[in-house]
């Protein structure tokens, strides 16, 4: 069934709607949050994260130097719904709801799948060899460059540059809390002799701090791209590495079906595989969809389908799911606990050096050095997979999930073994 995507819509919407039907429904679902009648379950959790995210975005994409050099909309709704909770403005009732869905219904992971299976599938199987092979370089670079800033500026302050690189480039660059932060502290407690949890509320805050960061400077470097754009591929990593975009005029409803059963299909394929081999789930997905992809294994209507399902739950979805970033994975007392000027600077150094190292690198194995700076180096200073959405969506290149991904799971295992090495010199 194709349909006809040039449809007419009012000159003023929100989310398609005209303001004033937006105003009604808005008005209906936070009533419904304040009087604790907001539904349970996907239901209550959607309007909700929707509506929000869609005054967020409108909020952010208009204000002077947010929309500008911090990514607008995106980064509105993180911290903007963070911000409420932080200051008891949202229900608790509410919280409770987006945090179930959130972290129980597996809907980040929904998210993922559909732009990890779109993007590759996508994408021009030659050019996806040619920079797969690359991509390692710009990923090491990112984490000597932090590490090095990080204990030159740790000793030259005074705060220390084992204590600098053990309590904020390791945790920043380890791959986010559960492939990172949580793991990282069993390393930690096994090697110096104390509670993992101990070492746990040490590790997080940098993690957090590194996060809002992260955030940040992909807003700056989406504006340096407009600044420098011989610098940017604008979602392409190379020359010609892009989603192919076939029929835009034509949404076909039936391949944006098969595109759903694709993704979940490769997901849970994922999840299969890690129970036999030791690698996260996410790399073993887009490790399985980029051999399908490279060996042409699916038809042409299979992989046009899933691009289209991948743009549809972009654009429809992202703006709500960093609501429920914000709401779930944000804890705004925990980065704010953590600002002293010496830890804010050297946070803000080891993000810088992740930038200046896979930026470089990038750009000399033959990558625009923004989009390598974004994937190699901000999606490893993050905060894993939802991390890699809030930056990759403040920079307006979700189109690069895969090589975040990679960032954030590879990477974060990479940085757990180099942690296994160094960690025992230091100890000495």
């Amino acid at each position: 069934m194709a349909v006809n995507a040039k449809t007419i819509e009012p000159k003023f919407s929100i989310m398609g709607l005209p303001v004033f039907y937006f105003v009604l429904a808005i008005g209906l679902i936070l009533m419904a949050s304040y009087t604790d009648l907001l539904p349970q379950g996907m239901i209550g959790a959607f309007a909700y994260m929707m509506v929000l995210g869609a005054v967020a975005g409108l909020i952010g994409d208009n204000l002077p130097i947010v929309k500008d050099y911090l990514g607008g909309g995106p980064i509105v709704a993180i911290f903007g719904s963070a911000y409420m909770v932080y200051a008891g403005l949202m229900p608790e009732n509410t919280v409770q709801i987006v945090t179930d869905f959130m972290k129980g219904t597996g809907f980040l992971n929904f998210y993922i799948a559909a732009l990890i299976c779109g993007s590759i599938l996508g994408m021009d199987s030659k050019l996806l060899v040619k920079a797969g092979v690359r991509y390692i370089f710009p990923v090491i670079a990112g984490v000597l460059v932090s590490f090095s800033f990080a204990a030159v500026l740790g000793g030259i302050i005074g705060y220390g540059w084992q204590e600098a690189l053990v309590q904020i480039a390791m945790p920043i660059m380890g791959g986010g809390m559960g492939a990172g932060a949580v793991p990282m502290s069993q390393i930690y407690a096994k090697t110096l002799e104390n509670d993992p949890s101990y070492y746990l509320s040490v590790l997080v805050p940098a993690l957090a701090l590194g996060n809002a960061l992260s955030i940040i400077f992909a807003g700056l470097l989406n504006r340096l791209g407009n600044l420098k754009p011989q610098w940017t591929g604008n979602g392409m990593i190379m020359d010609g590495f892009q989603v192919t975009k076939k029929k835009e005029s034509q949404i076909n409803l039936s391949k944006m079906g098969t595109g759903l059963l694709i993704s979940v299909t490769f997901f849970i394929f994922g999840k299969f595989l890690a129970k036999f081999i030791p690698i996260h789930y996410y790399a073993l997905m887009i490790i399985s969809v980029a051999v399908f992809k490279i060996f042409k294994l699916f038809p042409e209507q299979i992989e046009e389908g899933a691009s289209q399902w991948y743009q549809f739950v972009a654009k429809n979805f992202t703006l709500a799911l960093l609501i429920g970033i914000g709401v779930a994975y944000t804890d705004l007392q925990t980065v704010l606990a953590a600002l002293t000027p010496q830890y804010i600077i050297i946070d803000i150094f080891v993000v810088l050096g992740a930038i200046i190292g896979a930026g470089v690198a990038g750009k000399l194995v033959g990558f625009y050095p923004i989009e390598s700076a974004l994937t190699a180096g901000l999606c490893m200073a993050n905060m894993g997979g939802t991390g890699d959405v809030a930056v990759l969506s403040a920079s307006k290149r979700m189109e690069l999930m895969p090589f975040g991904q990679i960032s954030s799971r590879l990477g974060g295992a990479f940085i757990l073994i180099l942690i296994g090495v160094i960690l025992p010199l230091l100890a000495h």
